[in-house]
């Protein structure tokens, strides 16, 4: 869903949110439209999350009123919170670095099982370089 967020120029706001001024009455009519655009924007988000999730997890979002604060019961019902994240990656990198091919496996198995596993790192918000997924493979094969 990220991808999509940038890709439609949203995810600035996904990510941060929209901060409103603690008294617009001193504002111009200019940052009013900018911020009207920027409201529209995150409930254009917010509903974009709405409909990409399963009918069964709709409910744990259906109070949030921005898109940022949805995608962030999302990302915590997903990948819980900081302290459970770097577990998480810490169990994955040491995954990734024990992995070995098994006899029985083909090299399309083998591969198959780290790009997995790259991706989960990623999906944690670990940066593994695709040469790196690359040499493991090349290495593990000869």
């Amino acid at each position: 869903m990220k991808t999509y967020f940038q890709s439609q120029k949203l995810w600035e706001l996904v990510e941060e949110g929209v901060t409103l001024p603690e008294d617009s009455s001193t504002s111009s009519s200019a940052e009013k439209g900018k911020l009207e655009n920027k409201k529209a924007k995150d409930s254009e988000a917010l509903y974009y999350i709405q409909t990409a999730v399963a009918d069964h997890i709709f409910p744990r979002i259906s109070v949030a009123t921005s898109a940022k604060e949805a995608w962030g019961i999302l990302q915590k019902e997903y990948q819980g919170s900081a302290k459970v994240r770097i577990i998480k990656l810490q169990t994955l990198r040491r995954d990734f670095e024990n992995m070995k091919m098994k006899d029985s496996e083909t090299i399309d198995e083998y591969y198959t099982k780290v790009r997995e596993l790259v991706n989960q790192l990623k999906s944690y918000g670990e940066d593994i370089p695709e040469k790196k997924g690359r040499r493991k493979i090349a290495y593990k094969c000869h």
